[in-house]
């Protein structure tokens, strides 16, 4: 009978395999659903992702200080980023199931919880922002020029959190609805919004104060005001495929708090933890000088720029599997997530060769010391490495596993990698026996390999293919 079950096993796996190839090769159906969603995304990550690149090297041009600080500073805000992006795609698990089964109250009462969630996030990062700026600063440097530059840029960053919070989440609501173009066309003109204020402020240009750092804050501040007036507004006040309004978000929600706490916050959870994580490594990087702290400030942008269509695919996988699992076809998901996975070992070694490309370019363009250059052309080669592993898992975690439900155990898996190996063996090359920048930053990241390991085994076992229930299933 075992003999039996294993070359059923052996059979059913071929078949699959076989039927995969196929999808992979010839589904153009598939395909135009998933770049429909996924190139939009992705175009409005690199548009973001050059008002960061524009930010750092004008801030770049004015010294190495004020850009460790201006990237120090940007690490705690970037934790409430994290935690914005947890609750929106915690939520977007929701969203894209409801919306595939038609079940729009539903849909509503996710979007009202999510709402709930990321206004007290921003609050309370708006509190400590105000009353702890230069222990915040604490966290990642002891370098005082660099602390005072920091606190200058988290003064003007304030009121940021409400405005990015929402207009983030906000916008993740509407791709999962289809309405990709909005958020798109609105990091457009957020884009040249911000590289003009920047200009103005940084450098202190028709008649404006000299503000540099600052100037990086106040000219991020203008452009996120721009961008929560049109995705909030376009939500609230015009959109009809959901009909969400602002007196929606005090809907009652009667017990779907207990569907949203059992699929979407672990996402929170896990995506919070992992900014924790990811603090932890930048508290270590800011401890390793000024010259690592520039060189890393400078290959992030890099790293961004050159993943921007692996993120797009990732939200991409979440919606589709969404979608398929709210229209009960788990096979149809189960192929899907293997023609996914191709999609990531592809993007991985794209990105790989983009980085190898541009690493040189982007060094040259900043005003760095040859110290510094010198360790960000090994942080390169270093994340043309990583980022082959981190494309195959992110598209997996962060997509497909992610929209079959399978969150709980993807908090799990997400923090065991990163707590028990990237942070300790970084600190060990780091901190201990004082390794090469290669080394470092590659024991720092160590997690992206093993988590492209195990996700590959995740996704072959079928378990991650989780039930969501309608708001009629749930009793009280």
């Amino acid at each position: 009978m075992k003999i039996c079950g294993m070359m059923y096993s052996y059979k059913y796996h071929e078949q699959e395999t076989l039927t995969l190839f196929r999808l992979f090769i010839n589904d153009k159906k598939f395909y135009k659903t998933v770049a429909g969603i996924a190139v939009p995304i992705a175009l409005q990550g690199l548009i973001t992702t050059g008002v960061n690149m524009m930010d750092t090297v004008m801030i770049g041009a004015v010294g190495e200080t004020q850009l460790s600080a201006v990237s120090l500073a940007n690490q705690f805000i970037n934790v409430f980023h994290i935690f914005c992006m947890g609750i929106g795609m915690g939520a977007s698990v929701l969203v894209a199931r409801y919306y595939g089964m038609k079940e729009y109250p539903s849909l509503k009462n996710s979007i009202a919880i999510m709402l709930r969630l990321c206004l007290g996030m921003a609050t309370l990062f708006c509190v400590a922002t105000i009353l702890l700026p230069r222990q915040i600063m604490q966290i990642y440097t002891v370098e005082e020029p660099i602390i005072e530059h920091g606190i200058r840029y988290l003064e003007y960053s304030v009121i940021t959190y409400y405005l990015l919070g929402l207009s983030l989440t906000c916008t993740i609501v509407l791709r999962n609805v289809g309405q990709v173009k909005i958020p798109l066309y609105t990091s457009i003109a957020a884009f040249f919004i911000n590289v003009g204020a920047n200009y103005v402020f940084i450098f202190g240009k028709f008649g404006a104060p000299r503000m540099e750092a600052a100037g990086a804050a106040l000219g991020t501040l203008i452009a996120r005001i721009f961008e929560f007036a049109v995705i909030c507004g376009y939500l609230f006040f015009k959109d009809k495929e959901i009909g969400f309004r602002i007196r929606d978000i005090f809907r009652p929600v009667g017990n779907l708090w207990r569907e949203y706490i059992r699929i979407s916050i672990p996402v929170l959870v896990s995506d919070g933890i992992l900014a924790l994580g990811n603090n932890s490594v930048a508290m270590v990087i800011g401890r390793l000088g000024e010259s690592f702290v520039a060189a890393n400030a400078v290959t992030a942008v890099t790293q961004q720029l050159s993943s921007v269509m692996i993120q797009g695919f990732s939200q991409a996988g979440a919606i589709v599997t969404g979608y398929t699992l709210g229209e009960g076809d788990r096979e149809k998901a189960h192929r899907q997530g293997y023609a996914f996975l191709g999609l990531g070992m592809v993007f991985g070694l794209a990105a790989a060769g983009i980085v190898t490309l541009i690493s040189g370019p982007m060094i040259s363009a900043y005003n760095l010391s040859q110290e510094t250059q010198e360790i960000a052309r090994q942080l390169m080669l270093s994340i043309s490495i990583i980022i082959v592993f981190q494309a195959t898992n992110s598209i997996m975690t962060k997509g497909v596993l992610r929209g079959g439900g399978d969150t709980r155990v993807l908090m799990v898996a997400d923090n065991v990698f990163l707590w028990v190996a990237s942070i300790p063996l970084g600190i060990l090359a780091g901190l201990v026996f004082h390794l090469p920048a290669f080394w470092i930053y590659f024991s720092l990241k160590i997690d992206q390999v093993l988590k492209a390991f195990w996700c590959v085994i995740r996704l072959r076992s079928g378990k991650w293919i989780k039930k969501i229930k309608a708001a009629d299933e749930i009793h009280s």
